[in-house]
């Protein structure tokens, strides 16, 4: 919905201004246009102007692309509004391409009526020979059903810029600058917090720093003057989104490290990463390792093994410790989550998942790796498995992974995926006194008295409750004991190769991660439905954007979203049961489905998408409504 405002002065017109209570725009062209640093300073805007929003940066598969072609076109689309939304967006409403690749790779997306903002400079007859346009698209009618806007992005630039020492090769970087102040113009969002990054950017280049400026200023008043662009829009913030705090934007990524530092700071202990730097999880390396102040400790290793080795040394010298990758590296760290498993230590096993298989899509998002996070090790080597449902749930979800791998002294997978990690949305700082006391006690002393009256200290010997084993640091005095993979005597540590022993550890193993402490599954369902919607990861937003459409249409549909994986949540068989029908959407062929059905005997319908993309809500809306209606 729109309305417009037409101020006179004296005898002109001053253009109008139209408010909208939504926008989703899309920034596309080469990988080295800066499209990713376009969008975020858009959004970064945005998000200081109190908007809810939602992001999703889209990165070539390949490092470097060939420039020009469709496989190099690397996008940032942004959706931003004045109440609370859940999803980038299904369909962009502006598209600001930046050369005729990225036109093409994206045009398929648009609804009719959107507006296109090309750079004409790059519509040369090779670049669109290079991606199959026979004429061009900007003059042969086929843009016909969109507000088009061919602005000479790479001339104004460059005209821009004269008075700056600069080469035409230089200045015409600047164009992303020129484009991110048109669109600050056309949606009146602030420019100073813009201006300080470029000064903070490049301070030790104040000539680029200031011709970026020039360029970006550029942008806002050509947006100003030009008769091209008749009408400014609005987004109002979203006041009534949130609940009182203070917030900030915050990917997926960012807030996974920012949770694990505050799961050490609430456990009081050293928190170590051993990592292998792996897209999408290699920005958790690189935030962790600015964190030295908090007690944080970096192991960027020579290969994923030794990330998790070094990571569950640290395990057992009493640190909390993590090892973060994406699947192919949790194909390689599987032993040595065997290993965490028989020595019964705390480890976070953080996986970014990715496409697959082997290499697969390394800047696509998947959840993929469900299956291998449950059964990807040799013998029965049960673990926990959780994941987080939205970038800002990332926080939330590292402290539940640390709270759960140290009370029950277990690895830990936290599946997180590439949408999350890139994407970003408001977040509420909260308070120290909100997060969860996970302070650990360790073993001080002999806990067993033998037959013969003397008291010894037996590394096997369990909480009756959380069948947890004593966590002794290495060098307490009178606490010595061995370690290794080989199986372990209940109680004293020793190498057994006792049958009935082995049975015996193996059951209790499995018996202490099904007894870990879950949240009941909550279940949204006001009116009573016959079928449910269950869903795991980040497909939270799409799914509960979709059931906002079926609902606000008259459908009746129940909502659940998994947190806790492994184990499932007590009542979830008896939720299942409540209901006629379960759909289960996943960005997979169908793994949570796999287990429902095999653990709780129902008949779950899967959904399933393995694109690299997010769903989008209408398309789950269709979905969804096809199932209650059958």
């Amino acid at each position: 919905m729109t309305t417009a405002d037409t101020m006179p002065v004296g005898d002109e017109t001053v253009k109008d201004v139209r408010r909208l209570d939504r926008v989703i725009i899309r920034f596309a062209g080469d990988s080295g246009d800066g499209m990713q640093l376009t969008g975020d300073r858009f959004t970064s805007e945005t998000a200081s102007f109190g908007n809810d929003l939602s992001t999703l940066p889209n990165f070539p598969a390949e490092i470097r692309a060939p420039a020009g072609t469709l496989p190099g076109v690397s996008s940032f689309q942004l959706h931003f509004a004045d109440h609370d939304i859940l999803t980038p967006g299904d369909a962009p409403n502006v598209l600001v391409a930046m050369n005729p690749a990225a036109l093409k790779a994206n045009v398929g997306d648009l609804p009719r009526g959107a507006e296109i903002i090309v750079n004409t400079d790059e519509f040369t007859r090779r670049a669109m020979q290079k991606v199959g346009y026979d004429t061009s698209p900007l003059e042969d009618g086929s843009l016909d059903g969109y507000h088009l806007h061919p602005v000479p992005l790479t001339t104004l630039t460059v005209q821009a810029l004269g008075e700056f020492d600069l080469s035409r090769k230089e200045a015409e970087r600047s164009k992303n600058m020129f484009a991110l102040g048109l669109l600050s113009w056309m949606y009146h969002r602030p420019t100073e917090g813009t201006e300080k990054f470029l000064r903070s950017k490049f301070a030790k280049k104040p000539e680029i720093a200031a011709a970026n400026i020039a360029a970006y200023r550029a942008g806002w008043n050509f947006g100003e003057t030009t008769e091209d662009f008749a009408v400014s829009y609005e987004v109002a913030p979203a006041a009534t989104a949130f609940p009182p705090g203070t917030y900030r934007n915050i990917s997926g990524n960012l807030a996974l490290a920012y949770g694990l530092i505050a799961a050490s700071r609430r456990a009081d202990l050293p928190l170590f990463l051993g990592s292998y730097p792996i897209t999408p999880a290699s920005d958790i390396l690189h935030e962790l390792s600015k964190h030295k102040n908090f007690g944080v400790r970096t192991f960027q290793a020579e290969d994923e093994i030794a990330g998790i080795g070094a990571a569950l040394g640290a395990a057992f010298g009493g640190a909390l410790a993590v090892t973060t990758t994406s699947g192919p590296g949790v194909a390689l760290k599987s032993e040595t989550i065997g290993l965490a498993v028989s020595l019964e230590l705390p480890l976070l096993v953080v996986d970014i998942q990715r496409g697959g298989p082997s290499t697969g899509l390394p800047t696509k998002t998947e959840q993929a790796d469900l299956l291998q996070a449950m059964f990807g090790r040799n013998g029965e080597a049960p673990v926990a498995v959780l994941a987080p449902q939205t970038a800002a749930d990332c926080f939330d979800a590292a402290l539940e992974a640390a709270r759960i791998a140290l009370a029950y002294r277990t690895p830990v997978f936290l599946l997180s995926d590439g949408y999350l990690a890139n994407g970003s949305e408001p977040w509420r700082i909260p308070e120290p006194d909100e997060l969860p006391d996970l302070t650990v006690q360790f073993a001080q002393g002999p806990n067993h008295t033998l037959d013969d009256g003397s008291e010894v200290f037996w590394p096997y010997k369990r909480d009756p409750h959380t069948l947890a084993r004593p966590w002794a640091v290495p060098g307490t005095p009178g606490l010595e004991h061995r370690i290794g993979g080989i199986e372990k005597q209940d109680g004293t540590g020793n190498i057994s190769y006792d049958p009935a022993n082995h049975d015996f550890m193996v059951r209790t193993r499995q018996a202490k991660i099904d007894g870990i402490t879950v949240p009941d599954l909550a279940v949204d369902d006001p009116d009573g439905a016959r079928t449910l919607v269950l869903g795991w990861g980040s497909t939270y937003g799409p799914i509960t954007a979709a059931v906002r459409r079926i609902r606000k249409e008259g459908g009746r549909i129940a909502q659940a979203h998994l947190r806790h994986l492994n184990p499932f949540p007590a009542n979830l068989g008896a939720v299942l049961e409540r209901y006629d029908k379960v759909v289960v959407p996943e960005m997979n062929l169908g793994q949570l489905a796999t287990l429902i059905r095999a653990k709780y005997l129902v008949d779950a319908q899967s959904y399933n998408q393995v694109n690299g993309m997010p769903f989008k809500a209408e398309q789950l809306a269709t979905v969804l409504k096809e199932a209650i209606d059958a």
